[in-house]
């Protein structure tokens, strides 16, 4: 076993196989970019060694670096943990030519099943079931299209050299197929450095059903059963279950079968993941083969009761595998949830900033949570913005949901928005709850998903109230006059009248302090709401109802962390807002951080709503600014490459 190892990789795939070694007792060394000096994994790692800029092609896809860092440090083995490097074939060499062990596939399997068209060939050959499509090398936008007509809509686009749904987009008609294309193709260049596609029928109601693989290098190949990735958005997994409901024994073996008899085909050696797509006849699909690691071992980990990090390191140590076939069991139900910054609000839009306050389930023996940020950490927009992932695990399916939703219900944050809530409310859906599961879940659940299932209730606003005429002064156990905040006059106590916003829906709240506590107007209810307040805490009664939590303010924004849910309330101050007032007139501002990919529009065109007007690229992913309405692009005001901030001016666009 080695002595030591380098982690080349960033947040929390690092911290996780961070955790392992030291539970091995092996050391850590760690690499890190200008942006992540001060990250979780640089702490936890027994050495670190600083890579490079804040972009990723500066810093983490510096192979030569990474490379130099692990001779340096004396580390006998690089685990590339999944993304950047580890599916690397002329990584995975050079480490070989440099005397060390890469943590992973030899490169012949790496350069085997990286290119999805090369993969699918060499699937056919080892009778592994195939999507009908083009898979070839012919990448004309003419010839693509004229396949795809051929083929039938709907298809699938797909990038050839990646995953993790970049550069993939489900095309309607023939028409919308050339714009699509061109969209796939930039964003696998950017994120593969290969913008070469594949075109496949598009499988109505599909399952996304994937099999993990472990091979040796003594030829023992095993598969430690499946996870069902149905509930996805934007071909990225969301949530993810093993094992997958509804599973039978028959088409388990079938499927294990298949992404055994994969991976024998390339010779593979290591952790692997094989992906298919399952029909509602019972039918399956090879759809690719994951070189590395994934995202979702945690759910495998708990139902079989293993170590895949362990089993990594063992096996790039040459130990053969710890179990044979027959001795893996599935025990229980796990399930993950990802949870990201990110506004699912607003089209799930990546949200930056600084993590002023983050409280994460407990762990236990039912809950786990692999993070790579704590308290204080910043989410920029170099990276991926995940934060944590919770994973439960108990006897069964049902009792793992009520895991889920408690655990979800216990996520804190402020100084980021997160998906939290929309990850409750998915799990709360019917068709989550009663296993309906394919990869258009989210889509026909949009009604359950929608905003307005998160809108305040009358003890939401008044609870608000509350707490934003809560001061500093009430906080403290000072009794003077001096110090009571209760609005006193001669008259009697005065009412405080706040002007209150939640998810877009504006309240004016009159607030009256009570010897026993507040009285709060919220429209035409008059609600009593008695208890304390004490620092950032509080446990006030509305009605029958006790409720407990903390408050955080940031600004004119208040955030309410309830025991079940967490809420953002925006305080207006008809003063300080009326000072600061900019009209950005008729121009279009970046809905968050990132970078210019590509205008669109020629300066002086005449635009219908919804016509295209420039790409951005945030977090990896692509992102279309549309025009507003009807109206004229008189220009814009960045260019491709640009790096812009939340809010920046674009495009000075005029309606009418």
């Amino acid at each position: 076993m080695f002595n030591k190892i380098l982690i080349a990789n960033r947040g929390e795939i690092a911290c996780r196989v961070i955790a392992t070694c030291r539970r091995l007792g092996i050391a850590t060394v760690a690499v890190y970019s200008d942006a992540d000096r001060n990250a979780r994994h640089v702490r936890l790692a027994d050495e670190a060694i600083h890579i490079g800029a804040a972009p990723a092609a500066e810093s983490y896809l510096r192979a030569e670096v990474i490379l130099e860092a692990a001779r340096r440090s004396g580390a006998q083995a690089i685990h590339p943990g999944y993304g950047f490097l580890s599916e690397n074939a002329g990584f995975a060499r050079a480490c070989d030519a440099a005397g060390i062990v890469f943590i992973g596939p030899p490169a012949s399997a790496i350069d085997a099943m990286g290119d999805k068209s090369s993969a699918k060939a060499l699937m056919q050959t080892a009778n592994v079931p195939l999507t009908p499509g083009y898979h070839g090398e012919r990448q004309e936008p003419e010839f693509l299209r004229a396949q795809a007509d051929a083929i039938g809509y709907p298809v699938l686009i797909k990038a050839s050299a990646g995953g993790g749904g970049k550069g993939m987009r489900k095309v309607e008609a023939s028409t919308d197929f050339e714009a699509a294309l061109a969209s796939c193709q930039r964003e696998a260049q950017a994120a593969f450095g290969n913008a070469h596609v594949l075109v496949e029928k598009y499988v109505e109601r599909p399952r996304h059903i994937e099999i993990q693989v472990f091979g040796d290098s003594h030829g023992n190949v095993v598969y430690l059963f499946e996870r069902d990735c149905s509930v996805q958005r934007r071909h990225q997994k969301v949530l993810e279950e093993a094992p997958a409901p509804g599973m039978t024994p028959e088409r388990r073996a079938a499927m294990g079968k298949a992404a055994t008899d994969a991976a024998r085909a390339v010779g593979y050696v290591g952790a692997g993941t094989v992906e298919f797509i399952a029909g509602p006849d019972g039918d399956f699909y090879f759809m690719e083969m994951n070189t590395r690691l994934q995202v979702e071992h945690p759910v495998t980990e708990l139902i079989t009761g293993t170590d895949l990090v362990e089993w990594q390191l063992r096996v790039a140590a040459g130990q053969p595998l710890p179990k044979a076939q027959q001795q893996l069991q599935i025990c229980g139900h796990a399930i993950e949830a990802r949870l990201y910054a990110e506004d699912a609000d607003r089209g799930f839009l990546p949200s930056t900033g600084t993590l002023r306050h983050l409280r994460l389930p407990q762990p236990s023996a039912n809950v786990r949570i692999d993070a790579g940020v704590e308290q204080g950490d910043a989410i920029t927009p170099y990276y991926d913005p995940m934060i944590a992932k919770l994973i439960v695990w108990d006897a069964d399916r049902d009792r793992a949901l009520q895991r889920m939703q408690h655990a979800l219900a216990q996520c804190q944050v402020v100084g980021v928005t997160t998906n939290a809530a929309f990850l409750r409310r998915l799990v709360m859906t019917g068709s989550f709850q009663h296993a309906n599961l394919d990869t258009a879940l989210i889509e026909r659940e949009h009604a359950a998903l929608d905003i307005q299932h998160s809108a305040a209730t009358v003890a939401d606003w008044a609870l608000a109230a509350v707490l934003a005429c809560n001061d500093a002064a009430a906080a403290t156990n000072d009794t003077s006059p001096w110090a009571i905040n209760d609005g006193w006059r001669i008259t009697g106590p005065a009412a405080r009248s706040l002007l209150v916003e939640h998810l877009q829906q504006q309240q004016t709240l009159q607030v009256r302090r009570q010897p026993d506590g507040w009285q709060v107007q919220v429209g035409d209810a008059l609600v009593h709401v008695i208890g304390r307040v004490h620092g950032n805490g509080y446990a006030l009664q509305v009605g029958d109802r006790l409720y407990r939590g903390n408050v955080l303010r940031d600004g004119n924004v208040l955030h309410v962390l309830g025991e079940e849910r967490q809420q953002r309330f925006i305080v207006h101050d008809p003063v300080t807002e009326a000072d600061s007032a900019g009209d950005p007139g008729g121009s279009l501002l970046a809905p968050m951080p990132g970078r210019v990919v590509t205008l669109l529009v020629e300066p002086g065109s005449t635009v219908s709503r919804g016509t295209p007007l420039l790409v951005m690229e945030a977090m990896k992913m692509e992102h279309t600014l549309q025009a507003p309405s009807n109206g004229t692009v008189h220009g814009f005001r960045a260019k491709a490459g640009d790096q812009v901030g939340d809010g920046a001016v674009l495009v000075d666009f005029e309606a009418g």
